[in-house]
């Protein structure tokens, strides 16, 4: 197997192509799976509609009919997504800060009250 480097302007194009790929909200893409439920259209049709592969489409499709299984089995616990993620990991490093400054605090004013006796 023969391992190909891509040039310069390859990587160009495909990072342009990724930068002004179509985002789908979470809603388009509940639509696009319905729709293809519905089978008024075949999913060759649908996915060339809409710009995206069947592959795409199936793993969408399977994602969809896996949570609706979970939600209806009683599962109401979702997944955060990356921006809550990074948020409350920064909220967590600010309470810890906090924590350390009062457990500090509170050290400095046990000694200035009641000082350590003489050995």
């Amino acid at each position: 197997m023969r391992k190909t480097t891509k040039s310069p302007g390859e990587k160009i194009v495909k990072a342009i192509k990724r930068a002004t790929r179509k985002q789908y909200s979470s809603e388009e893409k509940i639509r696009i799976v319905l729709d293809g439920l519905r089978g008024e259209d075949s999913i060759a049709e649908l996915c060339r509609r809409e710009g995206i592969s069947q592959g795409i489409y199936y793993k969408r499709s399977k994602d969809f009919m896996e949570a609706g299984k979970k939600r209806l089995a009683g599962d109401t616990a979702r997944a955060a997504n990356t921006d809550e993620v990074k948020e409350l990991r920064r909220e967590t490093k600010d309470l810890k800060e906090v924590v350390a400054e009062q457990t500090l605090e509170l050290r400095l004013l046990k000694k200035s009250i009641w000082p350590q006796p003489p050995l």
